[in-house]
């Protein structure tokens, strides 16, 4: 019972750090819920149904404080939407799924370092179309394939490329995630896949704590040292996958 109840605090919390950064939060969930030793069937469409919900009010935020770049947006999208959707039409095994998202966690871990330590670029050039569209087909089908949607693979790419700066990395991020999320949970419906109530309260306490994160992170709110505890939980839910 309080090891329960401890999930459902930490929830809003992870949601709140990754909505202040334009993300939403999938890896956080899932690192969360391999902590609480949830079952991968569970972990892969709850962690996408809370990534829609997440983005969606982060994009909204990022996007009314004019930081979103279309232009950059939807080369990517366009390659990712129908490569999440086969990914989440593929079944991978429990001890596969758990080696592979242990690999992505240790990304996310790479990809809050590098918000933490980038230095803005003087000027942001848009990458070749053809670069974008590798990249989002790329990322779209692991995305599937997990259950997340992609910010923290394309986040870090874009910001060391010089593709964007931190604030409109993110209103990119936040709706690249939210079309991901979307495409992978439909190729998950085609399986068989059902919502559970327990993924509706999930998705009402993640909202909630996104909602807050996403209205901070888009204004002044600065929060490095809470990325670095994030980066830490997420390095050690790694190593726990790797070795169970």
């Amino acid at each position: 019972m309080h090891t329960e109840v401890l999930f459902y605090i930490l929830l809003p919390v992870v949601a709140f750090l990754y909505a202040a950064v334009g993300h939403g939060g999938a890896s956080g969930y899932l690192a969360l819920m391999a902590f609480f030793s949830f079952a991968p069937d569970f972990m892969r469409p709850t962690a996408l149904l809370l990534n829609v919900a997440v983005s969606l009010i982060a994009f909204i935020q990022y996007y009314r404080q004019g930081y979103f770049d279309w232009k950059l947006f939807w080369p990517f999208a366009v390659a990712s939407i129908p490569a999440a959707f086969i990914g989440g039409m593929l079944v991978v095994d429990a001890g596969s799924y758990k080696k592979v998202l242990a690999v992505l966690l240790l990304f996310s871990v790479f990809r809050l370092l590098v918000d933490i330590r980038i230095r803005e670029a003087g000027k942001s050039v848009h990458p070749h179309l053809m670069i974008s569209l590798a990249i989002g087909a790329a990322i779209g089908l692991l995305s599937g394939m997990i259950g997340i949607g992609g910010g923290i693979i394309l986040s870090p790419v874009i910001l060391l490329l010089h593709w964007a700066d931190m604030k409109r990395t993110a209103a990119v991020s936040a709706l690249f995630i939210f079309v991901n999320s979307i495409a992978g949970l439909a190729g998950l419906f085609t399986k068989g896949f059902q919502l559970e109530t327990q993924m509706i309260w999930l998705l009402l306490i993640a909202f909630a704590g996104g909602a807050l994160g996403s209205y901070f992170g888009a204004g002044h709110f600065e929060n490095k040292k809470l990325k670095w505890i994030l980066a830490v939980v997420l390095l050690i839910a790694s190593v726990k996958l790797m070795t169970v």
